[in-house]
């Protein structure tokens, strides 16, 4: 099987203070532990459900498991909020604005993110989704109930990263839901 990544994809360095101090390939950043950047993206619908994807078996990070809508790296160059617009439209088929991202929370690197400041958002869309079959192998819509259940049930299906995240922005996400549906009902 093909990977679903190039490991020759150059990434930005940086430092303990998430500023840039060089450049590395993708397959050099993971191999010397090199701290960088990534976004992940929780994407909501009408129906107060989040977006789950399960990663393809050709991804050369925690193959096989659940994560949310969207995550991936920064390219050398690229601010977090770009890469987050660039990641929706390349695994789910999304297309939204910088604007629309509503940011949750920010991570430093450390060995639950492997070597990964994190910048995570949050976006509300509705309608069919179109993942891309070399990124993603299956998603599905779930409350946050079903969703902190499943954790607790089967955590082995969760990428590692995934439950950093989603523990440490569980709070945010649920203030932002109530708000999103609180502005719903009025509008």
């Amino acid at each position: 099987m093909q990977p679903a990544q190039s490991q020759d994809e150059v990434f930005d360095v940086v430092d303990a203070g998430d500023r840039v101090v060089g450049q590395a390939t993708r397959g050099e950043v993971h191999a010397r532990g090199l701290l960088h950047r990534a976004v992940h993206i929780f994407v909501m619908d009408a129906a107060g459900r989040f977006f789950l994807q399960r990663r393809s078996l050709a991804k050369d990070r925690a193959a096989g498991l659940w994560a949310g809508a969207c995550s991936g790296h920064l390219d050398s160059g690229e601010d977090y909020r770009a890469a987050a617009v660039r990641e929706l439209a390349e695994e789910i088929g999304v297309e939204a604005g910088a604007a629309e991202l509503f940011e949750l929370g920010r991570l430093d690197a450390c060995p639950e993110t492997e070597n990964e400041f994190v910048r995570i958002y949050a976006l509300r869309r509705d309608g069919p989704l179109e993942w891309n079959p070399s990124e993603i192998m299956d998603g599905e819509w779930v409350t946050l109930e079903c969703l902190a259940d499943w954790q607790l049930r089967r955590p082995f299906d969760f990428a590692p990263s995934f439950h950093h995240v989603y523990d440490l922005t569980e709070t945010a996400l649920q203030e932002w839901l109530s708000h999103t549906d609180q502005t719903t009902r009025t509008t």
